[in-house]
């Protein structure tokens, strides 16, 4: 038998200390790599966007992989990508965790236009409200303490 699913990721990291690094004019540059990583593993990557210190990145990854592993090779060679290619000038890496939710497929289209709108959206929410809501909508237990 065949191996079939569908689960549907958002995942949300940000800079070491939540530095305000990811400047415009090169994001795209770095969504673009991510993109190819995510290509190269077999992942269906929905939708990747972020802002000056935080990305989301909506994806279906392929059952091989393990949700850590790919989050760290995501980290690790963007890294390298980034400082190779001076994106970031003030760079100085990804933070140690991460966050991921999982999602019905008939919730994509929304993710997507919630990605897409990332600006838009953090100039009424700061990221520790929106991370905050995300781990309450997923009924995470968490302590306060341990958020930036």
């Amino acid at each position: 038998m065949s191996t079939y699913t569908q689960i549907l990721y958002q995942i949300v990291f940000c800079t070491k200390n939540r530095e305000q690094t990811l400047t415009k004019p090169n994001r795209e540059e770095l969504f673009k790599y991510i993109s190819g990583i995510l290509k190269n593993k077999n992942c269906h990557l929905y939708r990747i966007n972020g802002v000056n210190d935080h990305l989301h990145i909506i994806t279906h990854i392929h059952p091989s992989l393990s949700l850590s592993s790919l989050i760290k090779d995501i980290k690790l060679a963007s890294s390298v990508h980034i400082k190779k290619l001076v994106l970031f000038s003030k760079f100085n890496g990804w933070q140690d965790g991460y966050g991921a939710f999982t999602y019905s497929i008939k919730e994509k289209d929304r993710l997507i236009e919630y990605v897409k709108n990332q600006e838009e959206h953090h100039k009424i929410k700061t990221f520790r409200e929106e991370y905050i809501e995300l781990l309450n909508e997923h009924q995470i237990v968490f302590d306060e303490k341990y958020l930036l």
